[in-house]
């Protein structure tokens, strides 16, 4: 069983006045996830994490994380706009993006924020078109390490530079006048091995050795990405972050890393387990197989689709019935693998019921789409106080003609 921070009478009262499908935060969760994974790397006295604004570009929700000391990581222009508009501005933004066009770095470096290069050819465009910051990191592609099958093999990824590479851009870099210097790698997504994360940091903290030794500089930060996963099924065990902080702190020391500081810019960890699709059973379809259609679909949730994740699934009020009902949960988009779940064991279910979809905090209503012409839902924060709020309204008709010329 995973637990739910609201009871079956909330969510049956707000449903009356409220449509389904949408989303529910739970604020007080997210806020212990940060707290949790800020003091795990405390013994680094400049540690620094960087919430991963696309997992849940969301300003009430950026607003929480900047309350308990989380900085930025932004991917494109509206979420440094986003960024800016809850007050987290300069080095407390990383910039991180790859194929970027210049009004991006031009809105970065208005922002102070710290630009994370994805390639040596960047920085002769980034000089041409915005001016070269005083402070410069590149992102780097290990290339022959594992990968996991949401990031891929490094070496198949598009993401970062060869050492190689690596070598010759922070030299180019230090010729050009550019004084201060960071590091970035981030080599797997929703990883739940501690020893994944430890090997990253040895890695990362060699190539910063070599980079002091051959080019004479010092980084002054290591961002050791993203990647902290969590457990989408009830019997896997939650990352021990503990276990991870242990290891790094052990080579940091072991390598003379000091004073450089650390640097993490999960999204998933932090938001992931707090977020909740709540949506109701529309249709139930008996053929070669039992399909129970929801009013969510593929556009509200991407992940199943796109990935064949899982995601856990329950009907309210019927937790504890027994689950012997084979079945796939469906959406109604044009496109078979619009599907929250295959050959899923649920309890019995009829028309009209709740269902719960859990773990979709991150990386959830943020990549829904337009297809089929399907709207994208609400999101609601159940807040500290026990109280829903909106911080998103659903999309209309109007917002999804907006754009076009009848």
């Amino acid at each position: 069983m995973k637990n739910i921070p609201f009871t079956e009478k909330q969510i049956r009262d707000f449903v009356k006045d409220h449509p389904t499908p949408f989303y529910v935060y739970d604020e007080d969760g997210i806020r212990h996830s940060a707290r949790k994974l800020i003091d795990s790397f405390s013994w680094n006295s400049s540690f620094k994490e960087f919430f991963a604004v696309k997992a849940t570009p969301n300003p009430s929700i950026l607003t929480i994380l900047k309350e308990e000391g989380c900085g930025a990581d932004c991917s494109s222009f509206p979420e440094l706009l986003l960024a800016e508009r809850v007050g987290i501005r300069g080095e407390d933004i990383m910039f991180t993006s790859n194929d970027t066009p210049a009004e991006e770095f031009r809105k970065a470096s208005e922002l102070g924020a710290i630009i994370n290069l994805d390639d040596l050819s960047h920085l002769d465009y980034l000089e041409k078109e915005v001016g070269l910051p005083e402070l410069i990191s590149f992102r780097y592609n290990p290339g022959s390490l594992t990968g996991n099958v949401i990031i891929g093999t490094p070496k198949e990824a598009k993401f970062g530079i060869t050492k190689e590479q690596l070598l010759e851009a922070y030299r180019i870099a230090k010729e050009k006048g550019v004084k201060r210097f960071g590091l970035h790698t981030m080599i797997a997504s929703n990883e739940l091995n501690p020893q994944h994360f430890i090997n990253t940091a040895e890695m990362i903290f060699d190539i910063a050795l070599e980079l002091k030794e051959k080019i004479g500089i010092k980084v002054e930060f290591i961002n050791l990405g993203g990647g902290f996963g969590i457990p989408y099924k009830p019997e896997q065990e939650e990352l021990d972050l503990s276990v991870v902080s242990e290891g790094v702190q052990k080579l940091y020391e072991k390598m003379d890393m000091a004073p450089i500081r650390l640097f993490f810019e999960s999204g998933r960890y932090i938001t992931g387990p707090h977020g909740y699709l709540i949506s109701r059973v529309r249709h139930i379809k008996n053929t070669y197989k039992k399909y129970i259609g929801l009013d969510a679909s593929m556009a509200d949730l991407m992940r199943p689709g796109m990935y064949g994740a899982y995601h856990h699934i329950t009907v309210l009020g019927k937790e504890k019935m027994p689950y012997d009902v084979t079945c796939d949960v469906t959406g109604s988009l044009c496109e078979n693998n619009d599907k929250f779940a295959v050959d899923r064991k649920l309890p019995e279910i009829n028309t009209g019921d709740i269902v719960i979809i859990y773990d979709v905090g991150a990386h959830g209503h943020s990549m829904g789409f337009n297809y089929n012409g399907k709207l994208r839902s609400s999101e609601f924060l159940l807040g500290s106080n026990g109280k829903m709020k909106i911080i998103r309204r659903a999309e209309t008709i109007n917002d999804y003609f907006a754009t076009l010329n009848f």
